[in-house]
């Protein structure tokens, strides 16, 4: 295996783990009510459980540098 495709590799195992770490995150505030804490455009906002979306994707513009 060559080293770009080791790294796409890598990063799309640690991306993946990163969505399933924010599901649940999302699962475990909706059990207790609590809001989500976030920065957005330098200030702080609390997203309250019930508006917080179920999934993200996380951006993957390296993957189309890695292809290469």
């Amino acid at each position: 295996m060559d080293r770009n495709a080791e790294i796409a590799e890598r990063r799309k195992m640690i991306v993946e783990g990163l969505e399933i770490s924010y599901k649940k995150l999302v699962e475990f505030k909706r059990y207790k009510n609590s809001p989500l804490i976030v920065g957005k455009d330098q200030k702080i906002i609390e997203v309250p459980p019930d508006e917080i979306l179920p999934t993200t994707r996380y951006i993957r513009k390296m993957d189309s540098k890695l292809k290469k």
